[in-house]
């Protein structure tokens, strides 16, 4: 007898589906930013998303992306970083928990993603020590990047 495999349903379906169960119609514009925050590994401005997409030809109009990136946020899909750049980033939310840090270059604003376990095993200390339950974290770095701290060296 063979057993039935259920695929872990992709974030863009989960995303789609969640807009729709709410009760927003599917869009073009709205399908692009998802398919494109799917396929990203770290945040991007919505600049960056708007050039992105016009760059892959899909006619897309940057109202539509703030628009659809608000959306997003209070949706819950999606999260809107302060990285102490004076622009927001964007990048997708999991619902199972998993995330990263970030390190932004001070010279050239590079934007970088890392994970680091031990620094996670630290947090979760010191959420305990100060008595809290549930602490969720955001942790960006600032310094210069290896290609600009060779220029200033």
């Amino acid at each position: 007898m063979r057993r039935a495999t259920i695929e872990p349903v992709s974030w863009t379906e989960q995303t789609l589906s969640g807009l729709n169960a709410a009760g927003y119609r599917s869009g073009g514009a709205r399908r692009a930013v998802v398919q494109l925050l799917a396929r990203q590994g770290c945040c991007l401005t919505a600049q960056q998303i708007f050039d992105t997409l016009r760059e892959e030809g899909r006619p897309i109009g940057a109202a539509s992306v703030y628009r659809v990136l608000e959306l997003l946020v209070e949706a819950g899909f999606v999260q809107k970083l302060d990285i102490g750049t004076g622009t927001a980033y964007y990048e997708r939310r999991h619902d199972d928990g998993e995330h990263h840090h970030h390190v932004v270059c001070t010279s050239c604003g590079n934007v970088q993603a890392f994970e680091d376990a031990e620094l996670e095993r630290a947090l979760v200390r010191a959420q305990e020590r100060l008595g809290y339950s549930g602490a969720t974290h955001e942790l960006v770095l600032h310094a210069a990047c290896a290609d600009c701290d060779d220029g200033l060296a």
